[in-house]
């Protein structure tokens, strides 16, 4: 009798890790449910714009949301781009024969209303489904464009500190000695600088943006990393597959890269989701304390402050709260997931 072997023994460590975190349902759907959220935010210009997707006028099509062409070109009088707010272009566009195809939500992220009759922060009505912020902004928009921020700086964020840490904790674990000595107490004067107070003098010589902010925060963010990525190093460096390697005449480079680095990997790994939401919730501390983005940037954190200073426009902080909470809660389920993916004692 013939007997055939279980399919997982043919399987890698990956493959297998694969499949122990397609197993934890609750982490699998909160991947494809953080994925889909990010797909909609980079779509957002298509979702949530007040230029139209398609506009036919006197028989030619243009796509607005591509380019803008200016109001005179749909019967205006100014050379300006169009606002298709104005009551002049919806009247154009009510004639027979001209018509035009608006987003989901017409509305972008900075597009205010000059013709609305009720005083912002507005309530949530037929045309501002979530209402307005306090600068007659449609809160469905910021909400949209304000997590595509948060979420893009995240990644950006936990893939240089990867970057570095990885670098930083590779040449301690791997070398020791000196090396290790060395950089360690390099390492623990840089982390005594106070963050904070860096941040307050930059901001004050500096005009705000992402990049600078990204630049800032980059410089601290690998330091716990770079822990844990030793510790790995120290740990397989003295592994026979290691020592088989340096007697074949690999460089260290080489060494590194093929053999050590791939074994390593695991606390990278499952840190990765909470250290994005790190990276998020220091982006809305630091929009809240108006150290963040430039003003008139779609963020989370604005819209925060923005609830605290209009307790009673509940449609403001309630939607915010949630959309904030959303996030950290899937990339939280995401990490303990990976966690236990990658624990070597599950079967």
């Amino acid at each position: 009798m013939s007997t055939r072997a279980s399919p997982s023994i043919a399987l890698s460590p990956g493959q297998r890790a694969w499949q122990r975190f397609r197993r934890n349902r609750v982490g699998f759907v909160s991947f494809w449910a953080l994925l889909a959220l990010l797909a909609l935010s980079l779509a957002a210009e298509l979702v949530s714009n007040d230029r139209p997707l398609i506009a036919v006028y006197q028989g030619q099509w243009t796509f607005p949301v591509l380019h803008n062409p200016p109001e005179r070109f749909y019967g205006g009088d100014f050379d300006t781009p169009t606002d298709w707010k104005d009551p002049l272009i919806a009247e154009q566009f009510a004639k027979p024969g001209n018509w035009r195809l608006h987003t989901l939500n017409p509305h972008s992220a900075n597009s205010v209303n000059a013709f609305a009759t009720l005083p912002n922060p507005a309530p949530p009505s037929a045309v501002n489904w979530l209402g307005t912020d306090e600068a007659g902004r449609d809160m469905l928009a910021r909400l949209l464009y304000g997590f595509r921020v948060s979420l893009l700086f995240g990644l950006a964020l936990t893939a240089v500190g990867m970057a570095i840490g990885l670098t930083m904790g590779a040449l301690q674990g791997y070398f020791g000695g000196r090396v290790d000595l060395g950089l360690q107490r390099l390492i623990e004067i840089w982390a005594s600088i106070p963050e904070l107070y860096l941040l307050i003098i930059f901001a004050s010589i500096f005009s705000p943006s992402l990049l600078l902010l990204l630049v800032l925060l980059s410089l601290f963010g690998w330091i716990g990393l770079s822990d844990y990525v030793r510790a790995e190093f120290l740990r397989n460096r003295g592994l026979e597959f290691v020592k088989a390697a340096r007697a074949l005449g690999l460089s260290s480079g080489q060494i590194i890269w093929r053999h050590v680095l791939p074994n390593s990997l695991t606390p990278v790994i499952t840190f990765l989701p909470f250290r994005m939401s790190d990276a998020i919730l220091v982006l809305v501390s630091l929009d809240f304390l108006g150290l963040g983005v430039p003003p008139g940037t779609p963020s989370l954190g604005d819209l925060v402050r923005q609830g605290k200073s209009n307790l009673d426009a509940w449609w403001i902080i309630v939607p915010t709260f949630a959309a904030l909470t959303l996030t950290l809660l899937l990339l939280t389920f995401i990490g303990e997931a990976l966690r236990d993916a990658f624990d070597t004692r599950k079967s």
